[in-house]
């Protein structure tokens, strides 16, 4: 069979074989999860993590109420595996106010399985801390300024059921407390 037949090139240098369909459903196929791992890694989202945190690592401010200007900060909790989730914050002189709901989370199961170190990128600047979790009534005031600053009401004021997972409200929140390391 001539080179031609067989979808080569028939002029003076190399031939190449023409690919069946199926090997380029393949290469298609391996390129696109190739870029979808890419993105998976180094595009965090609050339930689809990234491992990539970026940012300079920064010294703590004095005061970290110069720091609560941005809606969202980035979160890496140290070990294995290195998930980095976006996550609304506050802060107040101290440190930096994260809260979750009470959904057995599993950034929330890490800090309190004894891996509480981790870093929170703001801006360009990325802070080594440890979370520390704040139990009982001493949770109402930080939960006070997360859900200010997030705009989220502290009591029950919706119609309907509570679902686990969507729509607890504010006052029954797991609140992490995050001061430099």
């Amino acid at each position: 069979m001539p080179p031609c037949a067989r979808g080569g090139r028939t002029d003076k240098g190399a031939v190449l074989p023409s690919l069946s369909r199926t090997h380029w459903y393949f290469i298609v196929g391996a390129l696109a999860g190739m870029a979808f791992s890419y993105y998976a890694v180094t595009a965090p989202y609050e339930r689809f993590p990234g491992v990539v945190i970026g940012g300079e690592p920064t010294p703590p401010p004095a005061d970290w109420n110069t720091v609560n200007d941005h809606d969202v900060v980035l979160m890496k909790l140290a070990g294995f595996p290195p998930f980095v989730i976006r996550i609304v914050y506050s802060t107040d002189e101290g440190g930096i106010i994260t809260a979750t709901r009470p959904d057995g989370g599993y950034w929330a199961g890490r800090v309190r399985g004894g891996r509480p170190d981790g870093w929170i990128r703001l801006g360009d600047a990325t802070y080594a801390l440890t979370a520390t979790e704040i139990l009982g009534p001493e949770r109402i005031p930080y939960l006070e300024s997360f859900g200010e600053k997030a705009g989220i009401p502290m009591g029950y004021d919706f119609e309907g059921e509570v679902v686990p997972g969507v729509n607890e409200p504010l006052h029954t929140w797991e609140v992490f407390y995050w001061t430099p390391r």
